[in-house]
């Protein structure tokens, strides 16, 4: 124990410099207001009330919210079926196709949202594509599709991940279990696979909502400023305007929002585990 306690020192040095220190220091500004030569601050809870009584704000926060469930909603009911059909498959194909959804992720996230402007814009190839159909003159970038399509592409590896890891940990003998008491496939999923992969699906959830909620170069890009979200408010706050302060706060309270749905997703995947024992 006392070499374990030593190896974790540089860790903990670690984490009291790089994450808890600058969270100290966004809680400061948050409720300081700058004073004079005199009295260089005043402790306040002006930039809160700001936030909870000005309707944009909260109107932007909604906004966020929604488009962050339409994100984790449609990661789900994509990535679901794709993880099932993988855990499925063969050990060597499993490998191969875990390969080819984690292989994009290996560029960074920011060149990769670049890419969709070329690909949503007039003469790209999914306008090219739409035309040769028939659908001529269809909008895609700069519009919340754009902004929807953009949040899935990059998040949906972390919800097929998490779901086929649990769904590759599941005992087979259970399936074969629910077979031989007379359960068809349709059953044997309703009653056996899903309820097992909750787990799973549980950390997809969070993996995928938590970063959609606070994004901001991605609506940045592909929504032109037409869908100007919470994580774009933030960056206004501190690069273009100015108001570090109000900033501040305005991170904190995203901060508790997603301790809070944490706490949330713990307390699911406990009852679940306590279901299951």
């Amino acid at each position: 124990m006392k070499k374990f306690s030593k190896l974790a020192y540089p860790y903990i040095i670690w984490a009291l410099l790089m994450l808890l220190l600058p969270m100290l220091l966004i809680g400061f500004y948050s409720i300081i207001r700058p004073g004079n030569d005199i009295v260089p601050f005043t402790m306040t809870l002006e930039y809160y009330k700001k936030f909870f009584t000005d309707k944009d704000f909260l109107l932007v926060l909604y906004r966020s919210i929604v488009i962050a469930v339409k994100t984790t909603i449609i990661c789900l009911l994509i990535g679901y079926p794709v993880a099932y059909f993988i855990s499925r498959c063969k050990e060597k194909i499993q490998n191969i196709l875990i390969l080819c959804i984690t292989l994009p992720t290996w560029i960074n996230m920011l060149v990769r949202t670049y890419a969709w402007i070329g690909i949503l814009s007039k003469g790209g190839l999914v306008s090219t594509i739409l035309a040769f159909f028939g659908f001529e003159d269809v909008e895609l970038l700069y519009t919340e599709t754009a902004v929807l399509i953009g949040m899935v592409y990059n998040f949906l590896p972390f919800m097929i991940l998490q779901i086929n890891t649990s769904l590759s940990k599941m005992d087979k003998s259970l399936l074969e279990a629910s077979s031989d008491l007379g359960a068809d496939k349709k059953q044997t999923f309703i009653r056996v696979v899903f309820p097992l992969s909750l787990p799973g699906v549980v950390s997809g959830i969070t993996l995928v909502f938590l970063p959609a909620v606070s994004s901001f170069f991605i609506p940045k890009l592909l929504g032109g400023g037409e869908f100007f979200l919470i994580g774009n408010v933030i960056e206004n706050q501190f690069i273009t305007v100015g108001e570090w302060n109000f900033g501040s706060a305005i991170a904190i309270i995203m901060a508790f929002l997603m301790m809070f749905l944490m706490m949330l997703v713990r307390k699911l995947e406990n009852r679940t585990a306590q279901k299951e024992d």
